[in-house]
This record gives C-alpha cells, sequence and structure tokens, in this order.
C-alpha cells in the first residue's frame, strides 16, 4: 500500500510539473509573440483580432469555439497549438449518432470473456480492460494534451450538454473503476461548421472566433507560404479565382484553402506560368466537388469566365 501511494505522490508531482511547464509557456506568450509564432513556426497567417482571441482563451483556460464555413483552416487552429505548445493533439471527431461510449470510453468485452472463461483474473474490471476514447485520453494523458472537439455542430443537443459537464470538471466516473481527474485542464478547441445552432449554455462557456475564408492578399499569401515555387502573380491570381467561385456562384460546396493549394501545386507542377482557361477547364474536379457545382461553372462560362474577371 505505502509503495502504490509512493507512486501515486510520484506521479502526482510529475503531472503538476508538466502542467506548470504548460501554463509557463502560455504565460511568456503575448497576442503579437503568438501571431509571430504561428506564422513562423507554421506557416499560419491570422490577424491581429484572431490572435488575440485565441490568446485570451488560453489565458484564461476557457475553451475556443472557432466557427465558419467548411475549409476555412479552423481545425488547423487547434494543430497549430499543439505544436506551439509542444502538446500531443487529441482529437474526437464529432458526426450524427456519436454516443457516450465511443467519446468517452468502452470495456474491452472480448477480452473480459476470454479471461473469465479461462479462469484467469477475478477483477475484469481493471485498467488493462478500459479502453479510452478521445475524452478519457485527454483526461489521463500524462502530459497535458490539446483537445480537438471537431464540428461539434453534427451532434444532438444531448450529447453537447453530456460534453459540457465533461468539460467543466475534467472528470469521470467510472461505475467499476473508479473516478478519473485530469490533472489539469487541457487547452480544448471546439469547431463548428453551423450545420446546427449550438445550445447558449455551450457558448457562454466558450471565447468565441469566427473564420471565414481569406481574403484575397491574404489567401495569396498563404499559397506561397505553402508550395514551393508559387510565384506571386499566380497565386494571386488563384487567389482572386477562389473568390470568384465562393463569391459569384451559388456553390454547394465552396472551396476551401486546401483546394486552392491542390490548384496551386498543380499549377507549380506542370511550370504554369499563368492560369489559362484549358488549365481550370480540364482540372475544375480539384476545386468543384459535386456534379452540381461543376455544371454551375460550365454555365457560368468556365475557365474563361474565370480567366476574363482576374
Amino acid at each position: 500500500m505505502n509503495i502504490r501511494l509512493a507512486k501515486s505522490a510520484v506521479d502526482t508531482v510529475g503531472k503538476t510539473g508538466q502542467t506548470e511547464g504548460l501554463q509557463h509557456l502560455i504565460s511568456q506568450m503575448t497576442p503579437q509573440s503568438l501571431k509571430e509564432r504561428m506564422l513562423k513556426e507554421c506557416s499560419y497567417i491570422c490577424s491581429d483580432e484572431e490572435a488575440f482571441t485565441v490568446y485570451m482563451a488560453l489565458g484564461l483556460g476557457k475553451p475556443l469555439l472557432v466557427e465558419g464555413p467548411p475549409g476555412s483552416g479552423k481545425t488547423e487552429v487547434a494543430k497549430v497549438l499543439a505544436t506551439l505548445l509542444d502538446a500531443e493533439l487529441i482529437r474526437l471527431q464529432c458526426y450524427e449518432g456519436l454516443d457516450e461510449g465511443k467519446a468517452l470510453y468502452e470495456w474491452n468485452y472480448q477480452k473480459q470473456i476470454l479471461d473469465i472463461q479461462r479462469g484467469g483474473k477475478n477483477d475484469v474490471f481493471g485498467a488493462d480492460y478500459l479502453l479510452p476514447r478521445p475524452l478519457l485520453s485527454a483526461i489521463q494523458a500524462e502530459k497535458t494534451p490539446v483537445l480537438l472537439i471537431d464540428e461539434i455542430d453534427k451532434v444532438d443537443p444531448e450529447f453537447e450538454a453530456f460534453l459540457m459537464e465533461i468539460l467543466s470538471d475534467f472528470q469521470v466516473s467510472i461505475p467499476e473503476f473508479g473516478t478519473v481527474k485530469a490533472a489539469s485542464h487541457p487547452p480544448v478547441i471546439l469547431t463548428s461548421n453551423a450545420v446546427r445552432d449550438l445550445g447558449d449554455a455551450l457558448r457562454r462557456r466558450c471565447v468565441y472566433l469566427y473564420i471565414d475564408f481569406p481574403t484575397m492578399n491574404r489567401e495569396a499569401t498563404i499559397l506561397m507560404r505553402k508550395v514551393d515555387g508559387l510565384r506571386p502573380a499566380l497565386a494571386l491570381q488563384i487567389a482572386r479565382t477562389m473568390h470568384l467561385l465562393r463569391v459569384e456562384l451559388q456553390l454547394l460546396k465552396p472551396p476551401s484553402i486546401s483546394e486552392s493549394l491542390d490548384l496551386a501545386q498543380s499549377a507549380v507542377n506542370i511550370k504554369l506560368p499563368a492560369l489559362e482557361p484549358t488549365f481550370l477547364n480540364t482540372l475544375n474536379s480539384l476545386f468543384l466537388k459535386t456534379r452540381e457545382d461543376q455544371e454551375s461553372f460550365r454555365k457560368k462560362g468556365g475557365g474563361k469566365w474565370v480567366c476574363k474577371n482576374l
């Protein structure tokens, strides 16, 4: 018993040190230094307002709710923070029908049954039989992680309420096992595509950030930082193309930044000096992902319409 207590004390000291290390990293940041590090270390370009909002969420220890259209760079915020804080990124991908078992923990029933049949351990509800899912993994992590809850708008209000309870205390009671409590509350990023209105209670508990598609100049800068060999003039043409598609056409799936990058990389691969109608018509499947959107593009004039308006 004394050995167990001693080990528990050592573990607690270790986790406390890791927590203090993370808090020290956060305390050394300023909104400006955060923005500069995001650009320098992760090639992530953000505005002063966005950097300040992320900074405030970290400083207050509150979840950051990032909302915006699909493909605008919301998930990337969590990846960038994990890199800057030297923390593991634990991701809970939300979807319709997600329940507590798939998000929190499950028991390894097959292993339990096999051990019972073999006459093995009496206690088949120990840690060896517990299958942690993302939320429990974040609670149990020895080193404080960054928790990403992606596309929370896809779950139902009941799961949203359950999630709020977990996030408030960062502990879970497992009837057969006991209570598991995190040494510290990890930074939490929630993303939403606004498919469903989120509850007021969740919004109140979060710092809110809206990320829209970037401006043309900002998108061109992103392309040049991400795609080696891309010339500024071509980067700006691609950014203008994406802006035209998003604004002028009523698309079901407006092209994301990722699709801009695909188009830019393709242009560099074939050493294209400037956008051409044939190139855009041939590769429209890179940035238009439904048959209806491709048809809208063709009816508008396709590559000729784009190049005429660049």
